[in-house]
């Protein structure tokens, strides 16, 4: 049984297999890592063992913030075992795949068609994708039936896997054709590739250093990355809210913090729709226009103004009782 009264729990409480995962995962970073170094081959223009190492970092960090945040949940703790260990088996086999396609073929797995194997391969992979995007959406539903001793890491927990099912499901946009491919098609043809990460650009176009997302058009993974690793950022911030608290007595409220948290929430998905909407216009990430600066600007004066104005009443409380 996990300790109800302490929020970090213990390992030997994590899911296993989330755990294991995890651990497959940074064995795979490592040998990516050593690939980067000896390997010099390259696929659409990117060392082809970038993307190993992004993933088996992206997916361990997920594996074990998913492991740890399912010992929380009491009500439903069998099901919440499956609901792991299917999220497990569907993206471990996923990554299992990327490494098959890129490091022993020499090809690309995403949006792949070039050869009946390669879209049994990519139809193996979306069952995989779906699988999890499920099971963490049942993971949403457990957690909103589950009480937790303090309110803002529930709300946090259960904000952050809400904006990781989100941000995983961004990723269904990235499975349309690109312009090129969409010329094939009207052509009457049938193009190797079938979606594309880039928006106004083809795939493997210049990109930023390490995570390759385009400078030169819209890039889906944006919004993706940012979606997913919600889950990771949120918790983190009631833990740092907690911490804080200490130094700052208006936080030592567990309403504030709960709203502060609830304002964070609302303010990411804000920021995720923000991406969103500037990678579905084609516009890089590093090129905004007057429109995406003015959308982001109004977003920070209203998280700002919106935390202001939760924490003041707490203040004024805590002055008027010394």
């Amino acid at each position: 049984m996990a300790d109800k009264g302490n929020p970090l729990v213990t390992l030997r409480s994590w899911h296993r297999p989330l755990v294991v995962l995890a651990g497959v995962m940074g064995v795979l970073c490592a040998a990516s890592l050593l690939g980067l170094l000896f390997d010099d081959r390259t696929l659409v223009n990117a060392p082809v063992w970038l993307k190993p190492l992004k993933f088996s970092v992206s997916v361990g960090l997920y594996a074990l913030t998913l492991a740890w945040l399912l010992t929380h949940v009491r009500r439903g703790r069998r099901a919440g075992w499956w609901f792991g260990t299917v999220f497990a088996a569907g993206i471990g086999l996923d990554v299992g795949l990327i490494v098959v396609q890129m490091i022993f073929r020499g090809t690309t797995l995403h949006f792949n068609k070039a050869t009946p194997a390669d879209v049994a391969i990519n139809n193996v992979v979306a069952g995989g994708a779906y699988a999890a995007w499920l099971m963490t959406a049942a993971v949403v539903v457990l957690l909103l039936f589950q009480r937790l001793p303090d309110r803002a890491l529930t709300s946090a927990l259960r904000w952050g896997t809400g904006l990781a099912l989100a941000g995983m499901g961004v990723a269904m946009l990235m499975f349309s054709p690109s312009p090129a491919q969409r010329a094939v098609l009207d052509a009457g043809g049938k193009p190797p590739t079938f979606g594309a990460h880039s928006v106004g650009v083809e795939d493997g176009g210049p990109g930023l250093p390490v995570l390759g997302w385009s400078t030169a058009g819209g890039d889906l993974r944006i919004p993706h990355f940012v979606g997913i690793h919600g889950l990771q950022v949120l918790p983190l911030l009631a833990f740092g809210l907690l911490l804080l608290a200490r130094r700052y007595p208006v936080l030592s409220a567990d309403v504030v913090r709960r709203r502060v948290v609830r304002i964070a929430g609302v303010g990411y998905a804000g920021q995720l729709a923000l991406l969103t909407w500037q990678a579905q216009r084609g516009q890089s990430i590093v090129h905004p226009d007057f429109w995406t600066l003015a959308a982001a600007f109004a977003l920070v004066l209203a998280v700002a103004g919106a935390v202001a104005v939760a924490v003041r009443p707490s203040a004024e409380i805590l002055r008027s009782a010394r």
